[in-house]
C-alpha cells in the first residue's frame, strides 16, 4: 500500500488512477480474496484506519461530485460499530472512476467470489438434462453472466463452442462470481452435443416463449452478441425455436438477459411438469 503522504505528491490525474488502484486492492482484502502482493501491509496503521485516510484525500478533490462527496462523508462519519469499511471503499473507488471518465466494467469487477469450497457438479441442486450451448459469445462478460445464470437457475451442465471466449478468461472468471468453477463446461462443436437430448434455440422469429412446450430435458442453443445463431445451431436445433416477444424500437437485449428470461421460463415449466 502506498504511504497517504506521497499520495499528495502525485498529479491530480494519477492520483486519482493510484486511488483507484488503491480502493481496488482494500476491497479485495477485506472481502478475503486479496491476490497475491496486495494484501494490506501498511504496519502505521490498521486497515481501517488506511481507508479512512486515503477516502479524506479523495474528498479533497475539486473536482469530486457532491452527491458523491456526501454518502462518503456519511460512511466515515458512522460510529465505530456501524462502520462499513467495503462500502466506503466502493464507494470511492467509483466516484473517482467517475472522474476518470472510466466505466467500472473497464476497470473489471473486484470481486471475484471465489468459492472457498470447490462445490461439484453433484453437490448441488439441478434439473437433470437441461443444459446451455453457448455458441461464439465473445464478450467475456457475457460468457460469465451466462454460467452465473446456468448455475443460479438450475442447468446441469454448460457447453461451449470452439469459438466461444475462454471461460477461464479474468473477466469472464470474476462476473461469472464463481459458478464457472463450480459448474464446470465442456467446449465441443454442434455435431458433438449429446444425440439423446432435444435441442431448441432461443432467437428470433420462433414460438412466443409463453406459448413455447419446454422439454423436460434438452438443451438450448444461444448465439453471438452480433450474428445471433449460426445456420448450423437452426439446423441443429430439431425440436424447435423460441423467441421472447418485444415492443421495443429496438427491440433487442442482452444475450445474458435473454438467456436468463429464457431459465426463468424453463424453470417455471419444469416446476409445473415435476
Amino acid at each position: 500500500m502506498i504511504d497517504p503522504e506521497k499520495l499528495f505528491q502525485l498529479e491530480p490525474g494519477q492520483k486519482r488512477r493510484k486511488l483507484a488502484l488503491t480502493f481496488g486492492e482494500l476491497e479485495r482484502d477485506i472481502a478475503g480474496i486479496a491476490e497475491k502482493g496486495t494484501q494490506y501491509n501498511f504496519a502505521k496503521m490498521s486497515r481501517a484506519e488506511y481507508t479512512k485516510t486515503v477516502a479524506k484525500i479523495v474528498l479533497q478533490d475539486p473536482k469530486l461530485d457532491e452527491s458523491a462527496a456526501k454518502e462518503i462523508r456519511a460512511l466515515l462519519e458512522a460510529d465505530e460499530n456501524q462502520f462499513d469499511e467495503r462500502r466506503l471503499c466502493n464507494t470511492a473507488r467509483n466516484a473517482l472512476l467517475a472522474l476518470i471518465g472510466t466505466f467500472p466494467a473497464e476497470w473489471d469487477l473486484v470481486i471475484a467470489p471465489h468459492s472457498q469450497e470447490k462445490l461439484s457438479t453433484e453437490k448441488r441442486k439441478f434439473f437433470k438434462g437441461v443444459s446451455v450451448y453457448a455458441e461464439d459469445i465473445r464478450s467475456p462478460f457475457n460468457v460469465g453472466s451466462i454460467f452465473r445464470t446456468a448455475e443460479a437457475m438450475g442447468c446441469e451442465s454448460v457447453y461451449i463452442s470452439p469459438q466461444c471466449t475462454d471461460p477461464q478468461q479474468s473477466k469472464a472468471i470474476r462476473s461469472g462470481m464463481g459458478c464457472i468453477e463450480t459448474l464446470g463446461y465442456t467446449r465441443c462443436s454442434l455435431n458433438e452435443l449429446p444425440e439423446d437430448k432435444p435441442v431448441f434455440v432461443l432467437e428470433t422469429g420462433g414460438t412466443p416463449i409463453e406459448e413455447f412446450e419446454f422439454p423436460k430435458e434438452g438443451i438450448v442453443i444461444i448465439g453471438s452478441e452480433e450474428l445471433g445463431v449460426s445456420p448450423e445451431a437452426l439446423a441443429r436445433a430439431t425440436y424447435g425455436r423460441v423467441t421472447i416477444p418485444m415492443t421495443g424500437l429496438k427491440a433487442s437485449l442482452n444475450v445474458g438477459v435473454a438467456f436468463g428470461i429464457l431459465m426463468q421460463k424453463w424453470v417455471e415449466a419444469l416446476e409445473n411438469i415435476n
